[in-house]
């Protein structure tokens, strides 16, 4: 893994568990045989600087869906809510 990309791909998502899941992704999806968004800069170029040089260039970009992340934190709420009502049936 290239240091410098990984710089450059931290500068554009700075949050550490994002870039890691988004790299991770993109080169499960390169290996599966996707077309790269940047030119390769050799054949046997490795499938996550690749994948970097698309986060640092720009061309690869992550969405947070931060409705999504408050319905699950809701659900979570209300699920301990439940679940720490006693039952009406219990002794």
């Amino acid at each position: 893994m290239n240091i410098e990309l990984l710089k450059k791909a931290h500068e554009k998502v700075p949050s550490v568990p994002l870039l890691v899941n988004l790299i991770s992704k993109r080169e499960k999806q390169l290996i599966a045989g996707e077309k790269p968004l940047v030119r390769p800069i050799s054949s046997d170029e490795d499938k996550v600087d690749t994948a970097l040089r698309e986060v640092a260039e720009g061309k690869l970009i992550s969405e947070v869906d931060f409705d999504a992340i408050a319905r699950a934190e809701d659900a979570k709420t209300r699920w301990r809510r439940h679940a720490a009502m006693k039952s009406i049936f219990a002794d």
